[in-house]
């Protein structure tokens, strides 16, 4: 592989996965929380910009378009389990991860049987519209464990703003988050079928007879 600052920013991002669980084991919450959101909301911008730099550039490799899904489903699934801990296994928020986490391993199974037609698999426009839909929605859920962590232990001060549709602002991101991670598992659940679709004929016993 060549070292260009696309693959570069690649290899970031699947680096910093494993370092958002790693944030709630050295840090206090609700810092743990906030810098988890941070590390995610920057390699989420990087997973614009390699794509985007590797075009621009003329720099795009077969490392890049094996790596870059695999940074996209680590980091997910990662602050998925993550999040999912951490917010107390609220049953509106397990269903639409289950069938995140579902089409991300039946999916990468199905590339695995399929081998080198795996090609017939590419990423499509609506599964990039899913990626970032799960990634806004992941980022405001950890807005929203962060802010139920801070305000739980420092009450509302006299004269700080309040809202009216909802008790605090935790609620707010957080109910606007499960909004978002439904509308990410819907995607999620079509795409996957437009997946199996396109290999059931490689599926079948009679294939290439």
């Amino acid at each position: 592989m060549r070292w260009t600052l696309p693959n570069i920013l690649t290899v970031l991002r699947l680096a910093a996965a494993p370092l958002v669980p790693l944030m709630f084991f050295f840090l206090s919450r609700p810092f743990a929380d906030f810098a988890a959101l941070a590390l995610f909301l920057v390699a989420a911008a990087t997973d614009w910009f390699d794509g985007y730099l590797a075009r621009a550039w003329g720099q795009e490799s077969r490392f890049g378009a094996a790596m870059d899904p695999i940074a996209d489903k680590a980091m997910v699934i990662i602050a998925v389990v993550v999040i999912t801990g951490y917010s107390g296994m609220n049953p509106w928020l397990i269903l639409p991860s289950t069938v995140i986490l579902f089409r991300e391993v039946f999916v990468s199974g199905l590339r695995e049987f399929l081998g080198d037609k795996a090609r017939l698999l590419k990423v499509t426009k609506l599964a990039k519209w899913k990626t970032t839909a799960q990634m806004v929605a992941i980022a405001v859920l950890f807005l929203g464990t962060g802010l139920n962590y801070y305000e739980v232990g420092h009450p509302p001060l006299v004269g700080e703003t309040s809202l009216p549709w909802s008790d605090n602002w935790s609620d707010m991101a957080t109910q606007g988050g499960l909004l978002l991670i439904w509308v990410a598992a819907v995607l999620t659940a079509i795409t996957g079928w437009d997946y199996f679709t396109k290999a059931r004929p490689f599926l079948r016993d009679d294939h290439g007879a």
